[in-house]
């Protein structure tokens, strides 16, 4: 099921809708993440497809005459995939194929792939492909692929039993099979957490492709992949890591997204647990993209569905070496946009009332980290001296850069 494979970057349009529910400027941003998923996955955009709807059509998602547009146009121009950005029900999925004869993928489908071409780890693999059948089992029906035999076939199919009956039953006990290495593997992680003693753990939390793997590979002076595409860090990573001589455990978590798949939050449960189990969090922004607000409130969103919203935090602007605006001129009476603010106007408002510590910084060019370091190692060394009481006289604050150069 679960493959790694090279791609050849195929050939994709993509399809989106405007609803009562998501207007065009909200589209066009989802629209952006799902071409960037897109490439991420192997494949390079040709044309992308809107359509005004009140709501998605029960059969083919959009309407008939621009289905038929769709079709004319893959067919014109061979292409070989049509992405939707939502999950397709597998009902739309079947006719959608059977109607424009190209594979279709909906937005869940295509961050499976993605996460089954980056988990490396047996874990991640076991994560990924039990939300891979998940995803599959009730598609079946458009999708049948002539599974396998897992069992023998003598005397093991029941009478009139139909091969995808039989597909559904071999997947039913794969998923069972699954479940069950995970809650192993579940219990080994957390003994091992236990084993880390009363060391503080400080979780990295963020919107996908943040910079957190870059943040981590600074702090902890480590090499953890770190790549401009989305998911590029499935598996946990844990360092540790010295601030001012105050050591503390540091957890590389996956990236979040909006409308994540329901089958990946299930699986990636365990993997969230480290968020979870956390005594602190630094919650890691890419200001310089323009959607960044809405990507703190989809990450707030998925920290209260864990319960882990409650947590000290950190606040982390990343990438301030990127951040960019048009400043407009005096005599401009239109509207000002999020576009027309500049980082200095960003840091004077909510952010400045911010009940958590914060700070703007490059992670590539180490701007302001002694700044961020500093506010690290304050949080870091409350949540020590309430568990230690009696040693904090050990630590003294230094900048550890800053030391190292002077020696």
């Amino acid at each position: 099921m679960l493959e790694k494979k090279e791609h050849n970057y195929e050939r994709a349009v993509l399809v989106g809708l405007i609803t009562k529910d998501q207007d065009e400027e909200k589209l066009t941003e989802y629209m952006d993440e799902l071409e960037f998923l897109a490439y991420t996955a192997g494949a390079t955009v040709d044309k992308r497809f809107t359509q005004k709807l009140s709501q998605p059509d029960s059969r083919t998602f959009v309407g008939s005459g621009k289905a038929l547009e769709i079709k004319e146009y893959v067919k014109e121009n061979e292409i070989g995939t049509v992405i939707f950005d939502d999950e397709l029900s597998p009902s739309q999925l079947k006719n959608l194929e059977r109607e424009m004869e190209v594979k279709i993928l909906d937005r869940t489908n295509l961050i499976l792939d993605i996460f089954a071409q980056r988990a490396q780890t047996s874990y991640a693999r076991t994560q990924v492909e039990l939300a891979q059948y998940e995803y599959l089992l009730p598609r079946l029906t458009r999708m049948w692929t002539h599974l396998e035999r897992q069992r023998g076939g003598i005397g093991m199919r029941g009478p009139g039993e139909t091969e995808i009956e039989t597909d559904r039953r071999i997947i039913r006990d794969r998923i069972s099979l699954l479940k069950d290495k995970l809650k192993t593997i579940d219990k080994q992680m957390a003994t091992q957490r236990n084993n880390r003693g009363k060391m503080v753990r400080v979780a990295l939390v963020g919107y996908t492709n943040v910079g957190k793997s870059t943040l981590m590979n600074s702090l902890s002076k480590s090499e953890v992949f770190a790549e401009n595409k989305l998911f590029a860090t499935l598996d946990t990573t844990v360092r540790k890591v010295v601030i001012g001589n105050l050591p503390f455990l540091l957890t590389d978590t996956v990236g979040f997204i909006r409308k994540l798949p329901t089958q990946l939050v299930e699986s990636f449960k365990s993997t969230l647990d480290e968020v979870r189990e956390a005594d602190l969090l630094i919650h890691v922004v890419d200001i310089s993209h323009e959607s960044f607000e809405d990507h703190i409130a989809s990450v707030n969103q998925i920290l209260q569905e864990i319960d882990a919203h409650r947590k000290p935090m950190v606040m982390v602007f990343n990438k301030i070496d990127d951040f960019s605006y048009e400043k407009k001129d005096e005599d401009d009476l239109t509207p000002a946009t999020r576009k027309n603010v500049s980082l200095d106007e960003w840091k004077k408002t909510w952010m400045a009332k911010s009940k958590y510590p914060t700070v703007f910084i490059s992670a590539l060019t180490k701007e302001n980290f002694p700044e961020m370091k500093r506010m690290i190692y304050d949080e870091v060394m409350k949540i020590h001296i309430s568990r230690f009481p009696y040693n904090d006289f050990l630590f003294e604050y230094f900048d550890n850069d800053e030391e190292e150069n002077n020696s």
